[in-house]
C-alpha cells in the first residue's frame, strides 16, 4: 500500500458490529480523521494468523534461471491454454497442479516437458495417451539462451518454463525474532499438534497444512478459539518443545524431505478426532473418512477421469442423509 493512502469510505461504515471503527480522539499514535490513513496501531491479547499460503508463488532456483531468454509464469497466473499454442513448455513440478495443466495445454502446445525432482535422474518417458508430453527428471540448469538441460541428459529448445512448485510461507506483517523460523515451505518449531507456545497464545496460526483443508479449518478454528479462551489447556513448554524435536526426528528416520512438514494427508483423520476431543465435540463422520482415502486411491487409478468416474456412491448417500438432519 502506497505511504499517502486513506480510507474511501467513511470509518463509521467500515467497522463491524461488535467493534466500531471510532476514532480516539486523545491517542495520538492513531489517525483521528473521519477518512484516517490505512495505518492505525491497537494493542490486542492475540491475533490469529489466517492469510493463507497460497498466494506467494515460489520459483524455480536453478543455475541459469534468471538469464534464460524464454517466457517465464507461474501456475498462479495460468488461465487457458490458448496462450501455448504452438509452444514448447516445460512445467517444472509434477505434483496436482502441474499435471492438471500439462494436460490442459497438451491439446494446444506442440511440446510439453514436465520435470519431476521425484523421478530418479536418468527418467525420460513419453506420457500414455499423449505423443507431445514427455516426464524428465529435474532441471540441471539453462543456457544464457532458450536451452534447458535436464538431468538425464536431454536438451530442449523452449519456448516458456511454467512453475508449477507451489508457494512460500509468507508473513510480511509479522516479526518473529527468532523464536519462529520461516523457511520456503517450513515453519520451524511447528508441529501437526503443538508449535511454540508464545505464539499459540499470542499469534496463533490457522491453515498451514496440506490435505483436505476446509473440514479441518473448522477444528483448527475451534481450537485455537479453546486456547484463546482458557477453555483448553496447553501442555507446558518444556512438554510442547520435546514434542516439536520428536515429530522432526521422526521425520529424519522416516526419510521424510523436510519439505513435507506440514503434509498431513496420511494421518489427517487421527489429527482432527484429536483435535475434536480436543474441543469436546463430536468427530468427524465415518463417511467424510472414508470418502477422503477412496477419492485419493480413486486419483491414482484413474488420473485422467477420477473427477468424473467414481464407484463410492454409498458414501455420497451417506454424506446426503446427514445434510438433510442439518439445522
Amino acid at each position: 500500500m502506497y505511504q499517502s493512502l486513506r480510507t474511501n469510505l467513511p470509518r463509521e461504515a467500515m467497522g463491524f458490529r461488535d467493534y466500531p471503527f471510532v476514532a480516539i480522539e486523545e491517542d495520538e499514535e492513531r489517525d483521528p480523521r473521519r477518512y484516517p490513513s490505512h495505518r492505525e496501531d491497537e494493542i490486542f491479547d492475540a491475533v490469529v494468523v489466517c492469510n493463507g499460503h497460497h498466494t506467494e508463488p515460489r520459483v524455480a532456483q536453478i543455475p541459469g534461471i534468471n538469464t534464460w531468454k524464454g517466457k517465464q509464469i507461474h501456475s498462479h497466473n495460468y488461465r487457458t491454454p490458448e496462450p501455448f499454442r504452438d509452444q514448447v513448455v516445460i512445467l517444472i513440478g509434477s505434483a496436482t497442479s502441474a499435471i492438471d495443466i500439462s494436460r490442459d495445454i497438451a491439446g494446444v502446445a506442440k511440446e510439453v516437458h514436465i520435470a519431476s525432482r521425484s523421478v530418479a535422474d536418468e527418467t525420460i518417458e513419453k506420457q500414455p495417451g499423449y505423443n507431445n508430453m514427455w516426464l524428465h527428471s529435474m532441471v540441471k540448469d539453462f543456457s544464457h539462451g532458450r536451452s534447458v538441460f535436464f538431468r538425464n541428459g536431454s536438451v530442449v529448445l523452449a519456448d516458456v518454463i511454467l512453475h508449477c512448485i507451489g508457494y512460500k510461507f509468507h508473513f510480511p506483517f509479522l516479526e518473529t525474532n527468532g523464536i519462529v523460523t520461516v523457511m520456503t515451505t517450513v515453519l520451524g518449531l511447528c508441529t501437526s499438534m503443538s508449535s511454540h507456545p508464545i505464539w499459540l497464545r499470542r499469534f496463533p496460526l490457522l491453515g498451514y497444512m496440506e490435505g483436505a483443508l476446509f473440514p479441518m479449518f473448522e477444528f483448527q478454528s475451534k481450537w485455537i478459539a479453546g486456547i484463546l479462551s482458557n477453555r483448553i489447556a496447553l501442555p507446558s513448554q518444556e512438554e510442547m518443545m520435546e514434542d516439536v524435536k520428536a515429530f522432526y526426528s521422526s521425520l529424519e528416520a522416516s526419510g521424510t524431505p523436510k519439505r513435507y512438514t506440514h503434509n498431513i494427508a496420511d494421518y489427517q483423520p487421527g489429527y482432527e478426532d484429536w483435535l475434536a476431543a480436543e474441543c469436546g465435540c463430536p468427530a468427524f463422520e465415518e463417511w467424510r473418512k472414508q470418502m477422503y482415502f477412496v477419492a485419493i486411491e480413486n486419483l491414482f487409478e484413474r488420473p485422467e477421469t477420477y473427477r468424473d468416474e467414481w464407484e463410492d456412491h454409498h458414501l455420497v448417500l451417506q454424506a446426503h442423509e446427514d445434510f438433510r438432519k442439518s439445522p
